[in-house]
């Protein structure tokens, strides 16, 4: 996967109080969501939609925990395009 979290437990206990999660909203694909887990801190935990990316790398410069890395997806020559 071309998108790794270093470490979700922030997400669902510091990031959560102190900034309301904001990959939920700074990333236009949605690919950040918070899901109801009753296992997991504060009954929720971060989901990551990878397949909704859409490689522009927000998530990786705003992330105010820098805990998320975006890397080039589809062999490091990043996506390719079909129909634009």
């Amino acid at each position: 996967m071309h998108l790794h979290v270093a470490d979700t437990d922030i997400c669902a206990t510091r990031c959560v109080e102190e900034y309301d999660n904001p990959c939920t909203r700074f990333c236009p694909a949605a690919v950040y969501e918070m899901v109801e887990d009753v296992s997991a801190p504060h009954g929720k935990r971060l989901q990551v939609n990878a397949a909704n990316c859409v490689h522009w790398k927000t998530c990786d410069i705003k992330d105010p925990y820098e805990i998320i890395t975006w890397v080039t997806p589809e062999g490091g020559s990043g996506p390719n395009y079909q129909n634009l």
